[in-house]
């Protein structure tokens, strides 16, 4: 897990010779993200306000990255291919760490650090043992598991074996990420994608039925629809717009007027660290409570 992704990929992109016409744009673009990251860092507020003031700088050097860089004077590489450098979504995958901070959530553990960020995310475990013989051998472990944007979660290390005494030669040992809260991040989202996360959240939820799944979008390029009838939690548009129409994106100004009319909503993320809120006061299971409320759940 990288706990700076959106840096990650500005200096992927420095060193990468598809881009050496645009070296020295990007060199300016890591100059102004480390002044993004000191500005978030020497905040001294704390709740809504913080993230207020977060969400300012965020708009501020997206502003810059993606109008004043890549749209006005990148490269036409650097503008088909942003996308695929993961230059755009990599800011917000980045922010989303600095909101799971004890100045903004309450009740995040203090014996531990819970892991957030980026994550390649357990989905299921399952057996395959190759014959009636294998069934006294070192089990076959088959995990399934899914990047993911933004998660929340801890790494659970796990030991099957086929000896009560866990013999060496008969055990298998591993490790897998538990997600709890995950994100999928999209510049644009259209029906594909939606349909994509739909099936990315049913198969989170199958291997961690607490488990909360969001998408938080920029750009809606779909009619929006009832996530309810989904395992999708919400779809927050962060910055309550469409995606331009086909004939205006190459148009500078009309980027410019995008971004300046949309920015990304302060009150959308504070809805979504109100989510985050929720999900860590909340008890995830308890049976001993079932027969005080009248129901399992």
């Amino acid at each position: 897990m990288s706990l700076t992704p959106h840096k990650d990929k500005v200096i992927a992109a420095i060193s990468n010779p598809k881009c050496s016409s645009d070296k020295k744009l990007l060199e300016e673009v890591l100059e102004k993200y480390v002044s993004w990251i000191n500005s978030i860092e020497t905040l001294t507020s704390t709740k809504k306000e913080r993230v207020e003031q977060m969400v300012k700088l965020l708009n501020e050097y997206k502003d810059f990255l993606e109008v004043e860089i890549i749209a006005k004077r990148g490269s036409a590489f650097l503008k088909r291919q942003k996308g695929q450098l993961k230059l755009d979504n990599s800011v917000l995958e980045e922010f989303l760490i600095y909101l799971v901070n004890h100045k903004i959530i309450d009740g995040l553990p203090s014996d531990f650090k819970i892991d957030c960020g980026p994550h390649t995310a357990f989905m299921s475990l399952s057996f395959r043992p190759e014959g009636v013989a294998s069934l006294n051998k070192r089990p076959s472990v088959v995990l399934k598991q899914k990047d993911q944007d933004f998660t929340m979660g801890k790494k659970i290390h796990y030991q099957f074996s086929s000896s009560s005494t866990f013999d060496r030669t008969k055990t298998t040992t591993g490790e897998l990420y538990l997600s709890v809260f995950a994100a999928e991040i999209k510049v644009n989202y259209d029906k594909t994608m939606f349909q994509e996360c739909a099936g990315t959240a049913g198969r989170l939820k199958q291997g961690c039925p607490i488990a909360k799944y969001y998408a938080l979008v920029e750009y809606l390029d779909m009619l929006p629809e009832d996530c309810r009838l989904t395992e999708i939690d919400n779809v927050f548009l962060l910055r309550k717009t469409k995606r331009l129409p086909v004939n205006k994106r190459p148009i500078l100004a009309e980027v410019e007027k995008q971004h300046r009319d949309f920015p990304i909503d302060k009150d959308v993320v504070w809805n979504f660290v109100q989510e985050i809120q929720y999900f860590v006061n909340a008890v995830w299971y308890d049976p001993k409570e079932a027969l005080t409320r009248g129901s399992f759940v």
